[in-house]
Formats: C-alpha cells, structure tokens, sequence
C-alpha cells in the first residue's frame, strides 16, 4: 500500500529570495523539528579547498549578527531543545528536535546564522583544528576510514566523489577566510535552501515568521557547474593498504546508479537481501558457514550523480583475503544465474518497507524524509508511492541489475594487509 497522503499534508511556500518552504502539521505531541537542507556537499567542491563543506558545518555553530560563539546551542538547550548537522557528498543538513514553544528561538537562530555568520581568522583557525583532529581519528587511523578513503580515489578518476567528504589534511590547512566567505555567499543563500518544519505548530504564524526573518537575505549567484565527467570504467582496479590491524579487510565498490535512477531502488533491495538481519545471504555464507568473516555488510547510498555499490568484508584473524573473496564472488554470482527465491524477495521488501515506515515515525524522521526527497528526487511526494515501488520489484528485475552491476569490469577492490607499510625513499 502507498502511504496515505492524508497524513502527509505537506504545505509548500517559496519566498521571493528562492527559499523553499515545507510545512506539515502535526499536533499529536507539542513537539517539532527543524530542518534546513543546504545543496551542497563534497560534490561542489574542487581540488585546493577539499573538506570546505564539512568544515562550513563547523563553521555554521560559531556565531553570527545577534548570536555570539557558542550561543546557538546554549539559547537552543535552555528552550529545551538540542541540534544537530551532517555533510554528505552531496546535501549538507541542520537540524532541531525542540518543544513548539521554541518555535520562535529556534527560527531567529537559523535565520541569523543564514544571513549573517561571523567568519573570521579566530574562528576559522579554531575550527580547523577540530576538523583536523576528526580526520586523524576517523580517517587516517580507522580502518573503515582509510579504506574508504583509497577506494574514492580507486574508483573515480575525475568525479568529485573522488575525495573524502572531509578533505585532504593539506587542503583543510590551506583553507583562507576568503574562501570561505566565497563559499558561504555562494551555497548558503536561500536560493540554495530547503527549510523543512514539521510537528506542532500554527501554519499562518510559523509561516509569517519564517516570512519576517528570511525575506530580507539576498538570494545567491547561479550556483557553479559541478564537474561530472567520469571516463567508463573497463577493467577491475585493485589497491592494497598496509597498516598495523590484527586481520584483513576487503572493500568492493560496484558502479551504480544515481539515486534518481530506477534501478537504484533495485540496488535498495539487493542491498538488504545482502546484507539486513541475520539471515542476509552475506552474513550466512561467510560469517556462520564458513567462518571467514567476524563482519559482511552491503552498503549502497543514493547519490546525486553514478555512485557505488560497496561491500565490506572483515576478516576473521589468519583469514586467506582470496578465499574470503571467492566466496563473495559465487553469492553475487548466484544472484546473477538464478532468480531470487520468493521467499528472500518477500523478506526483503517487508524490510525496507518496515525500515521506510520507522523512520517517519518521529517528526525528525519525517522532516529528514521530506527533505531528502525534495534534494534527492525533486519532490517529496516521491516518498508516498516508495513503498508500492519497492512491492513492484520483481525477482526479473533483480536479476537483470545484479548481472548489469556485479560485472567484473565494473570491480574496484581494496584489501587491507596487516602489517607496517614499508618505507619510502628518503
């Protein structure tokens, strides 16, 4: 069954300026979220100034015109709410979860912020270091990190989503002050922001005061052009990284669609027949049967322009890296030559569409989902029929995008050997 647009009252506004307005009531708890939805990521940016997204959404907490460093989240907590934000390659979102008597607070906080950040040396230099540190610990010594890290640079030879969302260590050193005034004025006018409110509010006075603190914010240039060309991959790519673990690890990146694409919400569910609950094939093969891996995950994110398809494999200690690889291959192998049995095809889809369902169960969920369909797909009306789109799936279908998907040619691997990296020439 589609979801039931009766409960999904959407509201959309636009001000002169380009600010994009969501509302959806909902007056079952005296509690709202806010969400502010910036079409920017990793993708917008270039080589020099790498990790400036990420860096902006430090940044964006560090005062502004009526705000000083660090009051945003005290005056936000002392109303009673708490925020939040994320960079992702392509989006980057704010949030707050309060009690709708903040609604006002929370409002001139974000409108603030928008039309007049505080961007300064102090600021910056302060900013960088956090940013920096956040690199060493979840980059350049976390296995999952590192990996990821090599298979972008594998995988995309001149896509953007060749570089980490959080930069390269010497770009983030090199970022000025007029880099990032060049970058807020360019990506965080309201031309470029999607505003979603929902929970307990009154629509006419939520919507007169958005009206009142942001129709006064210069709308953006036209946004710069996002360098996509990626020449076709012919040929598997292979990387090895040396680093002191106790046992091997495996990533494999598949190319696959953009979110926008059909046969992404294919991938959504070869992803979860792969990899969700206990008994995913991945998980039974090579974890229980075989013993060869403490971990087997399937991943695969929507995104803006042609992405990956990644498998993550870690390897019980002494575990030969071929053999785990082996087995990998014949699973997607057999989801290439056989139809997917009924039964896992069922499981799958109760699964998405019971993960679908818990996230819009809070008004942060709804929010996000509002919010990431409009960036995403261009609507938020996209999210009522998902779940009748997913029911749609054949075992056909699955087939025909793990064959057009798991082809050799379109593998990218990178194996992590424990052990030191040997030295380089001084």
């Amino acid at each position: 069954m589609p979801l039931d647009p009766k409960d999904f009252l959407v509201e959309e506004y636009e001000l002169p300026n380009g600010l994009q307005i969501r509302l959806l009531q909902d007056r079952s708890l005296p509690v709202a979220t806010l969400y502010s939805f910036f079409r920017v990521g990793s993708r917008n940016e270039r080589p020099g100034i790498t990790g400036i997204s990420h860096l902006f959404e430090h940044m964006m907490f560090n005062g502004s015109k009526k705000y000083g460093p660090k009051e945003f989240d005290r005056r936000l907590e002392s109303a009673g709410g708490s925020s939040n934000a994320y960079t992702s390659n392509d989006v980057t979102a704010y949030y707050e979860d309060f009690a709708s008597d903040a609604l006002p607070v929370v409002l001139d906080l974000e409108a603030d912020r928008m039309a007049s950040l505080t961007i300064d040396d102090v600021s910056l230099g302060r900013e960088r270091e956090v940013v920096k540190e956040e690199r060493r610990f979840r980059t350049d010594n976390d296995i999952d990190g590192m990996m990821e890290e090599a298979m972008g640079g594998l995988a995309f030879l001149a896509h953007p989503y060749r570089w980490p969302v959080i930069g390269w260590m010497t770009d983030i050193d090199a970022i000025t002050r007029q880099d990032c005034e060049r970058y807020f004025r360019t990506y965080y006018a309201p031309n470029n922001c999607i505003l979603v409110l929902v929970g307990d509010f009154d629509r006419d006075n939520a919507l007169a005061r958005i009206q009142g603190l942001y129709s006064a914010i210069p709308r953006g240039e036209i946004l710069p052009a996002v360098a996509t060309g990626e020449p076709p991959q012919k040929g598997e790519r292979r990387a090895i990284i040396r680093y002191p673990a106790q046992a091997p690890a495996l990533l494999f990146g598949y190319r696959a669609p953009g979110g926008h694409e059909k046969d992404a919400l294919v991938l959504d569910l070869i992803e979860t027949a792969l990899s969700s609950g206990e008994g995913a094939r991945l998980k039974r093969a090579l974890v229980y049967e075989q013993e060869l891996c403490v971990e087997a995950h399937a991943g695969f994110g929507w995104r803006m322009d042609p992405g990956l398809f990644e498998i993550s494999l870690k390897l019980n200690p002494g575990t030969d890296p071929g053999r785990a690889e082996t087995t990998l291959l014949a699973e997607l192998s057999s989801f290439c030559e056989r139809e997917l049995p009924e039964k896992e095809l069922e499981r799958a889809k109760n699964l998405l569409r019971a993960q679908l369902l818990r996230g819009l169960a809070t008004t942060n969920g709804r929010a996000h989902s509002i919010g990431q369909m409009e960036v995403m797909l261009g609507s938020w009306r996209a999210m009522l029929d998902l779940p009748d789109r997913y029911t749609a799936i054949t075992a056909a279908e699955v087939q025909r995008v793990a064959r057009k998907i798991f082809a050799s040619h379109l593998r990218n691997v990178v194996t992590l050997v424990p052990g030191e990296a040997e030295a380089g020439p001084a």
